[in-house]
């Protein structure tokens, strides 16, 4: 189990969490705060980003700035850190053998 694994279960992320992670509009296995975090994560993730004032307004019901500005590093990071890992084609090293794993979505 890799270190985001680790992190991820020790928070409370399941199993069927990170089955259902390309379906989780229609997931049972999320809260909708969880989605709402989660649809902020696919548009920051779109190139160009795309989020709109609605969705950040209902973040904001939920999350005070500062919780604002962390979700939103932590995403940014997670972006840089995908990039720079597929520009350099850095690939997994197994640590996460045997954990489970989701494909991607596809548009």
């Amino acid at each position: 189990m890799d270190i985001s694994s680790a992190v991820g279960r020790k928070h409370g992320v399941t199993d069927q969490q990170v089955f259902d992670l390309a379906t989780f509009e229609t997931s049972s296995a999320f809260s909708d705060v969880e989605k709402l975090v989660l649809r902020y994560a696919v548009g920051m993730s779109r190139t160009p980003v795309e989020v709109s004032d609605e969705l950040f307004n209902d973040l904001r019901t939920h999350f005070d700035e500062k919780q604002m500005v962390e979700l939103t590093a932590a995403i940014a990071w997670e972006n840089y850190r995908a990039r720079f890992n597929h520009a350099f084609g850095i690939e997994a090293e197994g640590f996460s053998e045997g954990a489970a794993c989701a494909l991607p979505a596809r548009d």
